[in-house]
């Protein structure tokens, strides 16, 4: 498998890329599937259906927004993979949260897609050879590789853990703080 030092990616997705510590790829998958599928057995079920603020989305929409963007990016590093030259579009993720109605879907269901479909992406993955993974195609108007879309998917879920973690959870700890990963009693002012 290739190493970050390796792939093409468009400056906008460098943020997901920079959220992963591992430098090899199969490393940043495996161990991001691990971190997440744990993240999610953590969620307490009064916050599925929570909005950190008017507007955002609910947990229950952002896994359901997580699921749709890993398919996105699989379809485009697949297309690639296979050396079809046709330009793919981008896609509007607001518009496909509103039309997902994740609300309606049950969220044991939903972890579980996410299990199967990342299962399938990494067993798709580790198929290919590095020329295969270094293939580039364009999607959404700039160029991207094979092995930046996967390491785009792990990133994805990396930028979106750390959003659940900072906005979902730790928002509402009341007199708790997380300090080096480690939840802890908040001092009180004097």
């Amino acid at each position: 498998m290739l190493r970050k030092s390796e792939i093409t990616v468009p400056d906008f997705y460098k943020t997901y890329i920079n959220a992963l510590q591992e430098e090899e790829l199969q490393e940043a998958l495996a161990n991001n599937t691990r971190r997440f599928r744990k993240l999610l057995k953590q969620i307490p079920h009064n916050k599925i259906n929570y909005a950190y603020a008017e507007g955002k989305w609910t947990i229950k929409e952002l896994l359901q927004h997580i699921i749709d963007a890993e398919r996105v990016f699989i379809y485009r590093a697949l297309t690639f993979a296979r050396r079809d030259p046709a330009p793919l579009p981008g896609f509007d993720e607001n518009n496909w949260a509103i039309t997902a109605k994740a609300p309606k879907r049950k969220w044991n269901e939903l972890v579980e897609e996410f299990k199967l479909l990342r299962n399938a992406n990494e067993i798709f993955l580790n198929s290919l050879d590095n020329d295969q993974l270094l293939q580039t195609g364009s999607a959404n108007n700039s160029t991207i590789s094979v092995a930046g879309l996967a390491f785009v998917c792990a990133g994805h879920v990396a930028h979106h853990m750390r959003i659940i973690r900072e906005r979902y959870l730790d928002e509402q700890s009341g007199d708790k703080v997380k300090v080096n990963g480690i939840k802890k009693k908040k001092k009180k002012k004097q």
